[in-house]
C-alpha cells in the first residue's frame, strides 16, 4: 500500500514538473496602454491607445516565457480629436509611415513564483531600444464572468521620447514619459477576441 501511495505521489510531482508553457491571447477591450508626461510644467497629461493585440506565453514551472505586443498607433486617444491628429503627424508618431508600436520580450523575471519584470525591446517609429517593464501586479485565475482561464497584470516603464525621434518641444514638454500597461488575456484555446 505504501509503495502504491509513493508511486502516485511520484507520478503527480513528475506531471507538475513537466508543465508546458501556456499561451494567452491579449483581450483588447481591457488592454489599453497609457502614456503620461508633464505638459509645460503645468500638469501631467495621460493619453492611451485603444487597439492592442498580442500574446503572452508563460511557463510557471520553468519560469520562462515571452511577451509579444502590437499597438495600433492610429488608435491614440488623447480625448481631443484635434490633438489626436496632431500627434499622429510626422513630428510625433508619424502614423502614416509607422502604424504600429511593438514590444518583444527577451526575458521574464521572477521573484520566487511571482512574475516581477519583463526585459525586451520596444520599437517606435522604426527605432528599437531595450525597455524593462516592472510588473506591479499579476493574477491568473478563472475569469468570474467569462468562465475562462485568464491572466491580468499591470506593468510600468519610463522612456525618453527623444530616443524614438519623438522629442519635439522637449524639455518644455517632458522628455521622460511613463508607460502604464494594464493587460488582460485569455488562455489560447479559450480566448475571446473582441474587435
Amino acid at each position: 500500500m505504501n509503495r502504491l501511495i509513493a508511486l502516485a505521489v511520484t507520478v503527480t510531482l513528475s506531471g507538475a514538473a513537466a508543465a508546458a508553457p501556456e499561451t494567452y491571447i491579449i483581450e483588447g477591450s481591457h488592454t489599453l496602454p497609457r502614456f503620461e508626461y508633464n505638459h509645460l510644467g503645468y500638469s501631467n497629461q495621460a493619453s492611451r491607445f485603444d487597439k492592442t493585440t498580442g500574446t503572452i506565453v508563460i511557463d510557471r514551472v520553468a519560469k520562462t516565457g515571452s511577451v509579444n505586443v502590437s499597438i495600433d498607433t492610429t488608435s491614440v486617444n488623447t480625448g481631443s480629436a484635434k490633438f489626436d491628429e496632431h500627434i499622429q503627424g510626422e513630428d510625433f508618431f508619424d502614423t502614416a509611415k509607422y502604424p504600429t508600436i511593438t514590444y518583444t520580450s527577451d526575458t521574464l523575471r521572477f521573484k520566487g513564483d511571482t512574475l516581477v519584470g519583463v526585459d525586451g525591446n520596444l520599437t517606435i517609429k522604426g527605432i528599437t531600444k531595450p525597455v524593462a517593464l516592472k510588473v506591479e501586479s499579476i493574477l491568473c485565475k478563472p475569469h468570474p464572468i467569462m468562465k475562462k482561464a485568464a491572466c491580468g497584470a499591470n506593468a510600468v516603464a519610463k522612456i525618453q521620447r527623444s530616443d524614438f525621434n519623438l522629442g519635439k518641444y522637449a524639455p518644455a514638454v517632458s522628455d521622460e514619459v511613463t508607460l502604464i500597461i494594464p493587460v488582460e488575456a485569455f488562455k489560447e484555446e479559450e480566448a475571446v477576441i473582441k474587435p
